[in-house]
């Protein structure tokens, strides 16, 4: 039988065991652990959070344990930022940033050009501030070939052909530009797209011409039909009327949206090798039971 997890990432602990990881040494990982900026740089550092996903993921795939790996990234523009991370890391590296950064431990040339910044620094930051910062970027660096091959070991399993992404978004024209957008972004990135999902869709019914006929003809006479229904079911004609009215009303309104979301369909659909619709559901999925009844759709519908 088969088994399904699901898994947080664990900011700090991620860190932690990555620096354990690269470090060329047991003390150099130690001193880095315990530095006091640690903690704070650690989770506002390059974009960590997307860095540690990926890590994670590289780590997943290691292990050789899973037949398949699910990765639930930000909405587009984020997922653009987790894309880049492995890139953004390696060039952090080589950055003239980090340099300045560790140039009092450095002295030399580049130390006496950084003197000054690190004096107006010493004196507004402290000394001790400055000094574990220096210390923390100096061992982040001895990291370097750990941290930037990972990050190229990251960038060929995106790349690979066993890894598919799949765009999800509503039909609706703001998330729909935007999946357009992150498709082309995944092209121009040679990523292998595998489909686009159109979630929570209108029923296509509402989109044919017949609906709108039948709406048409229920707001036009509104009385007779409600007079028939109050007759029929022995209730009140005036709410009968009233209610068939908003329902001609609605019905209307939602089958010019259905055609829309018909439209936009079409236009997106040869912007992934497979374009599937799922349908508004009545309920949230909350449970295996709805999971399932989603891939009933989902497979149904390919």
């Amino acid at each position: 039988r088969g088994e399904l997890h699901c898994a947080m990432l664990d900011m700090k602990q991620s860190w932690d065991d990555l620096f354990v990881r690269h470090a060329p040494d047991g003390l150099s990982a130690s001193r880095i652990l315990s530095n006091p900026l640690y903690q704070n740089i650690t989770g506002r550092f390059v974009q960590s959070h997307d860095y540690i996903a990926m890590e994670r993921l590289l780590e997943l795939h290691s292990t050789g344990e899973w037949d398949l790996i699910v990765v639930d990234t930000p909405p587009t523009r984020n997922a653009l930022d987790f894309l880049d991370a492995p890139a953004r890391m390696a060039d952090f590296f080589s950055s003239r940033l980090l340099r300045w950064l560790i140039a009092p431990a450095r002295g030399g040339l580049l130390g006496l050009a950084a003197r000054p910044f690190t004096q107006i620094a010493d004196r507004i930051l402290g000394t001790q501030f400055l000094a574990d910062i220096t210390e923390f970027f100096l061992s982040l660096q001895s990291m370097y070939g750990g941290f930037v091959e990972r990050a190229r070991a990251v960038s060929r399993l995106l790349s690979d052909e066993r890894t598919s992404f799949l765009v999800v978004a509503t039909p609706e024209p703001a998330p729909l530009r935007e999946a357009e957008f992150f498709l082309r972004e995944l092209a121009s990135r040679r990523y292998e797209i595998g489909a686009l999902v159109l979630n929570r869709a209108l029923p296509a019914t509402l989109s044919l011409p017949v609906t709108e006929v039948a709406a048409d003809e229920l707001g036009a006479d509104t009385a007779a039909f409600a007079a028939e229904a109050a007759t029929t079911l022995s209730i009140d004609a005036d709410t009968a009327e009233r209610v068939l009215g908003v329902a001609a009303h609605a019905t209307r309104e939602w089958s010019v949206v259905a055609r829309r979301e018909a439209a936009a369909r079409d236009r997106v659909e040869h912007t992934a090798p497979v374009v599937v619709t799922v349908p508004s559901l009545d309920q949230e999925i909350g449970s295996l039971d709805g999971i399932l009844a989603l891939a009933g759709i989902l497979g149904g519908a390919s």
